[in-house]
């Protein structure tokens, strides 16, 4: 800033000089602060709200995960063809958050007037598992997601893209073709398989993702091509929790014990957890309904105490004896609810009134683990 002097006569009392002083301050006061508010100007980067798609939503575990970054977002879509999955979905996130709709009839045409950025999907996982014969791209429950990766190349508005499948999905023929069709349309990924207990929840849930972004924006976490399989060091952990953290103490509905049939045939089967456990298995939509590999079930009782009464129970002659003593051992399943917070669901997720639990269940097993999501939605930052 350049300031020049006059050194004189005064004018009506006032010294010309002084004068000057004033106006080179002044003037050297607002160039300061207008540069200064260029400067800012120049190196602020204001976030921008993110406009996201969300295909195949179920009950909104995308969703749940993406307000946890934190991050400004508009779901300009939700799509979902399960009708019960769309009411939890309204339920919690307004009457039009999510419409049943038929992912194939979507066109690059209707997504690139959407003004979509950010496209978040979990494909439904039946045709990559052993129940689904593992028939791969020719099972029909993969049309869909087939059907969006031949759009890829021509909604050039989308810059990162979340896919989260089965684990086991990596080494399909639609994973395959998926990425090939990422880097034609102009994307590089990251890939992962990760579980909600190397998080410190107590609960496993091995899932693969996928992570694309355009080319040249680069990713927060390094790859180095290969399938991550272990959490960074810079952050995503919790305080280890135990399933005493997360069962409610106060529950008593006795819908929820097993019967004297499961405790006869399918207690030595099945994986049962106490309140100081540090793990629990993998919830699937079968919950409840098959005995084994289908998800854990709760004693109040401690490991100790668990184990002593059984082992008095399975050394018992006297049938009714046998029985006394398994149902003394108040063998549960987990609620709905409590499955809801196995899976990293914020408190006030809940159900409609209307949904049963065998649906609860089953759209719960259709759905994503929100912590671990959320930070792979850190590369949104």
């Amino acid at each position: 800033m350049v300031g020049v002097f006059f050194l004189g006569k005064k004018i009506r009392g006032f010294a010309f000089y002084d004068c000057c002083f004033v106006l080179f301050y002044f003037g050297h006061f607002l160039c300061t602060r207008c540069w200064g508010k260029m400067e800012n100007s120049e190196n602020s980067d204001p976030v921008k709200t993110l406009r996201v798609l969300e295909l195949f939503s179920g009950i909104g575990g995308m969703r749940m995960a993406l307000e946890r970054t934190g991050r400004a977002f508009e779901i300009v879509s939700a799509i979902d063809v399960n009708p019960i999955a769309n009411s939890v979905y309204t339920h919690n996130f307004g009457e039009k958050a999510a419409r049943n709709g038929n992912i194939l009839s979507l066109t690059a045409k209707t997504i690139s007037k959407l003004a979509i950025d950010t496209v978040l999907m979990s494909p439904p996982c039946q045709p990559f598992t052993r129940n689904g014969k593992f028939n791969d791209i020719h099972d029909r429950r993969s049309d869909p997601f087939l059907h969006i990766c031949e759009l890829l190349h021509e909604i050039p508005t989308v810059e990162f893209i979340l896919m989260e499948n089965v684990k086991g999905f990596e080494g399909s023929q639609a994973c395959a073709l998926y990425k090939a069709r990422l880097k034609e349309a102009g994307f590089e990924y990251q890939e992962y398989v990760l579980s909600p207990h190397q998080f410190g929840i107590p609960n496993t849930r091995h899932r693969y993702y996928c992570l694309a972004k355009r080319k040249g924006k680069g990713f927060k976490r390094k790859a180095d091509g290969i399938i991550v399989t272990h959490p960074s060091n810079d952050g995503g952990t919790v305080p280890l929790l135990t399933i005493g953290d997360i069962v409610d103490p106060s529950e008593n509905d006795e819908k929820y014990l097993l019967k004297e049939a499961a405790l006869r045939k399918h207690l030595p089967i099945m994986d049962v957890c106490t309140p100081e456990s540090n793990n629990s298995m993998c919830f699937t939509k079968a919950y409840t309904h098959y005995a084994e590999g289908t998800g854990s079930v709760f004693t109040p009782h401690s490991k100790e105490e668990f184990d002593k009464v059984y082992h008095s129970a399975s050394i018992a002659t006297d049938e009714p004896e046998k029985l006394a003593l398994l149902r003394s051992l108040h063998v549960r399943y987990f609620t709905p609810q409590e499955v809801a917070k196995l899976m990293s669901f914020p408190k006030n997720f809940n159900f409609p009134e209307t949904v049963t639990d065998k649906q609860r269940y089953r759209v719960l097993g259709n759905s994503i683990n929100v912590h671990v999501v959320s930070y792979l939605l850190e590369e949104l930052q």
